[in-house]
């Protein structure tokens, strides 16, 4: 059972940066690709950025990239998610999420974590 514990969530002001992290735990780190993913009130959970389990590839959503920087470090066990620019559209809860095959659609990922909240103000 891997476990992810989420972590960086806080209030930062629209333009301001926000680095989020999700340490993982059980099971083998680099055996997964990863994911973050936001969900907002009343909306569909949606895709932020994907890694392979090397960290040779990324992608991103489309309301995201140029902005957001997926990253990982499978020597901390560690994923990041660097957000710079911040919008006050980014507002949402941040939830990472491992997967055995590298793909943006959530319904594959098989652990995810607890979510952290990123509020942003304009």
């Amino acid at each position: 059972q891997v476990q992810l514990v989420d972590t960086g969530g806080g209030l930062v002001q629209a333009g301001g940066s926000l680095r989020l992290s999700c340490l993982a735990s059980g099971g083998t780190f680099s055996d997964y690709a990863m994911g973050w993913f936001r969900q907002r009130p009343d909306e569909e959970r949606e895709f932020v950025a994907a890694i392979t389990r090397t960290g040779s590839s990324t992608s991103y959503g489309a309301s995201v990239k140029g902005r957001f920087t997926i990253s990982r470090d499978n020597v901390k066990n560690t994923v990041y998610l660097q957000m710079n620019s911040l919008k006050f559209e980014d507002t949402a809860v941040y939830y990472c999420a491992a997967s055995a095959y590298y793909t943006t659609y959530g319904n594959v990922y098989l652990y995810w974590g607890q979510g952290t909240q990123v509020t942003v103000s304009s």
